[in-house]
This record gives C-alpha cells, structure tokens and sequence, in this order.
C-alpha cells in the first residue's frame, strides 16, 4: 500500500493540498470545533444552532447582482471580524442570544474553512484564496 505524501508545493497535484491550505483548513476545524465546545458549553439551543448554521450562505444570493457584488457580500459575512466583534460586544453586554448568534457564526465559517470554501475572489464563485495557497 503506498501512503499518499502532502506536498510543500502550492502548485501539487498530487494530493491537491498544500501545506499552507491543509493548515488553513486545520485552523477552520479548530475554529468550528472552538464554537461549538463553547455553545454546547452554554446549554444554548441546539434548535437555534440547526437553524441559523447555514443562514451565512444565504450571502451567496449577492452572486444574482454579479461576481464582484457577490464575493464583496460573501466575503463580509464570511470573516471572522463581524462575528469576533458580536461576540466580544455580547459579552461586554451580557447578550446571551448575541452570544449564541456569534459562536453559530464562527461555527459556520470554521467548517467551511475545513472543507475548503474560502473568502472569494471576484472573478467566479468557486475561486477561493484556499485554492492559491
């Protein structure tokens, strides 16, 4: 059986990642992996979880207005400054929805770093900074 090898080089075909992008990747797993200890942590509510996991994507709809549009508001929903700041404010605060709207948020961005979906570039949908490094 021969092992697959990772290679140094960005340019790698052979297993189609890099280092730099396998750890980007691993530091999106931390990150949902992070949100999600810290909301079950919480007790907070698995329904609310469910339901706004996927509700970041729904910035992809600024895709219909064209690529530069899109990947401006994709882009915007998908950093960690929005809801690093929510959060940070939540606590000053002591907003526990602001909280668990955060930590799902963070949640949402860490897995989609681990599987490889990244901020985008303004040419076409699928052209990632994961897919430069």
């Amino acid at each position: 059986m021969m092992a697959t090898r990772l290679s140094t080089d960005p340019e790698s075909t052979t297993t189609g990642l890099s280092m730099p992008n396998l750890i980007l990747r691993a530091e999106g797993a931390a990150i949902f992996a992070a949100a999600v200890a810290f909301y079950v942590y919480l007790h907070a509510n698995g329904w609310l979880f469910a339901a706004l996991i996927l509700a970041p994507d729904l910035s992809a709809l600024g895709y219909l207005a064209g690529p530069r549009v899109g990947s401006v508001v994709y882009n915007a929903v998908h950093t960690l400054v929005i809801p690093l700041a929510v959060l940070a404010l939540a606590l000053i605060l002591g907003g526990d929805p602001g909280v668990q709207v955060a930590l799902i948020w963070l949640a949402h961005i860490g897995i989609d770093r681990a599987l490889g979906f990244g901020i985008k570039y303004p040419t076409v949908f699928q052209d990632t900074h994961l897919q430069h490094v």
